[in-house]
């Protein structure tokens, strides 16, 4: 009887405790997506007066604008864009990538940590976890941004 209230009490304790209620409502609210899921995007080409160059400016339908803001989960293939060590994950393996003219801006999110992160390979699959944020008007970022990364596996 005594071994029962224990477990009772343990368990009472482990579904109560804040920590643990954070953790079980972050894995509720997150969103697992595909690159599917972002390919509701058209762009125009306009040009940037700042930089003196044309550059294609996203307009995000509305699958994709109701994403904004929520956080996701998704896997593809890590690509190291500098050597200071930030990564973006992307739909196809570098060989393939937005910038060889082998896919779209949108099959690519940039990372953005929030703690120091491991290096990893190019070309490494990875799931990422993160609040998405759709970048309209920045050309010095990607359209799609990862913002508080991480790997989950």
């Amino acid at each position: 009887m005594k071994s029962l209230l224990t477990l009772n009490f343990f368990l009472v304790f482990l579904f109560t405790e804040k920590p643990f209620q954070k953790r079980l409502k972050q894995d509720f609210d997150v969103q697992k997506i595909t690159w599917n899921d972002l390919k509701d995007v058209h762009f125009k080409k306009k040009f940037n007066i700042d930089l003196a160059m044309f550059y294609l400016y996203p307009n995000f339908g509305p699958k994709v604008t109701m994403l904004n803001g929520r956080t996701i989960e998704i896997r593809g293939y890590t690509i190291p864009i500098d050597s200071e060590g930030n990564f973006v994950v992307s739909q196809n393996p570098n060989s393939m990538c937005y910038f060889c003219g082998k896919s779209g801006p949108e099959s690519m999110i940039q990372l953005k940590f929030t703690s120091k992160h491991q290096r990893y390979k190019v070309d490494e699959i990875r799931t990422f976890k993160g609040i998405l944020r759709l970048n309209a008007n920045n050309v010095q970022e990607l359209n799609y941004i990862l913002e508080e990364a991480e790997s989950v596996d």
